[in-house]
């Protein structure tokens, strides 16, 4: 799944190292979701969107992902 965590780490000055510390995880696991190597759980997804100040659905880019797993779908 792709997020936006980079985008919003960097906008808001932070390191890897400092996020993983505000949510309470790992910095690996930050550069794991970062790499879309790992997807966050809701909860860490909560305490994500929390941290930058906007929402689930927009840190996850939700609506993003809906439409391409929609389309990749309908050419089963």
């Amino acid at each position: 799944m792709k997020t936006r965590v980079r985008e919003l780490r960097t906008a808001a000055g932070m390191t890897q190292q400092q996020l993983a510390e505000a949510v309470h995880v790992s910095a690996r696991t930050i550069i794991s979701i970062e790499k879309e190597q790992y997807s966050p759980s809701l909860m860490l997804a909560y305490r994500m969107a929390e941290v930058f100040g906007v929402t689930v659905e927009d840190l996850c880019r939700l609506r993003e992902n809906r439409e391409l797993e929609d389309r990749l779908y309908e050419n089963l």
